[in-house]
């Protein structure tokens, strides 16, 4: 099992890089952004572009991955996003890791001027979006016309440092992600259940199990061994705390690690907001966590 963090991008760069470069230091896995405009709570507030402040860490971290989680079709279009990430592998050194979500209601899906998407309408922007880019980052040159997304001649020289191309991790619950993120990913993302965020805390490791279940029967059906990707729980969005202390990160932990979970995903602190908890309590637990699990 693998431990990473997701920073928000809350904090101006004179402050926030100290928290990048400490992420380096606890040994995180990856540090990921969330790819937002704004976003809930903290719309009001301070929030940078993640693609900046992903190149930003690249250059002040050595060894740490680095990825969004997650890019969406809410605001992104394939070809210039692939331009964006394909230089950002550049700059991280292969470092890069490309979450990529449906996205959902919010201010992201109205910013630009259009009416809020349906839940079906991500879903098909979501399944052309991902193949897409997969292309767009694999090949020289890409002419492709789709109903949302086209490409004419996009140039994406000189590729990936990252061969074939960066690896995605793509968030998806429902049966036409699922079957995306059987053909296209190397890891699946979720973050509990999206359509009710209060699931007991006793009740969400059935939750993930359900999908989980759903994940390899979407693997089968494109002749995809499931073990073949990696699976990711970011935490924070159920109501479980396992942030409350080691004990109970130490608990958590190991019962989505007997389910199958492969990496977790922890909010760095942020105080007064959603994600407030003990930095020293969090420390300890991104430094004797995962060891106490056996």
């Amino acid at each position: 099992m693998r431990l990473s963090t997701v920073i928000l991008p809350t904090r101006r760069w004179s402050e926030g890089q100290k928290i990048w470069q400490r992420a380096e230091d606890l040994d995180f896995h990856t540090a990921y952004t969330y790819d937002h405009l704004s976003w809930r709570s903290f719309r009001d507030d301070t929030w940078f572009g993640a693609i900046p402040v992903l190149t930003a860490a690249a250059t002040v971290t050595e060894r740490i991955r680095l990825g969004t989680l997650v890019a969406s079709p809410n605001f992104r279009h394939p070809v210039t996003l692939a331009k964006e990430l394909l230089t950002l592998d550049d700059i991280s050194g292969g470092r890069l890791t490309a979450g990529i979500g449906a996205g959902g209601p919010g201010f992201d899906t109205t910013v630009l001027g259009q009416e809020a998407w349906s839940a079906k309408e991500r879903a098909d922007r979501f399944a052309e979006f991902v193949p897409l880019l997969d292309k767009l980052l694999t090949r020289d040159a890409t002419t492709e016309q789709g109903h949302r997304y086209a490409a004419v001649e996009a140039r994406n020289i000189p590729g990936c440092l990252q061969r074939p191309r960066i690896p995605f991790h793509l968030a998806a619950t429902g049966p036409r992600g699922l079957r995306v993120a059987a053909r296209h990913a190397q890891g699946w993302v979720t973050c509990g259940d999206p359509a009710d965020p209060d699931v007991p805390a006793e009740r969400a490791p059935a939750v993930i199990a359900a999908q989980l279940a759903k994940l390899h029967t979407a693997c089968e059906s494109e002749g995809r061994a499931p073990d073949s990707l990696a699976k990711v729980l970011l935490q924070g969005f159920t109501a479980e705390r396992p942030l409350s202390s080691l004990d109970a990160f130490v608990h958590w932990a190991g019962t989505y690690r007997e389910l199958g979970i492969t990496d977790l995903v922890l909010h760095w602190p942020v105080p007064d907001s959603v994600f407030a908890n003990d930095l020293t309590v969090f420390e300890r637990i991104a430094t004797e966590g995962l060891a106490q699990l056996g």
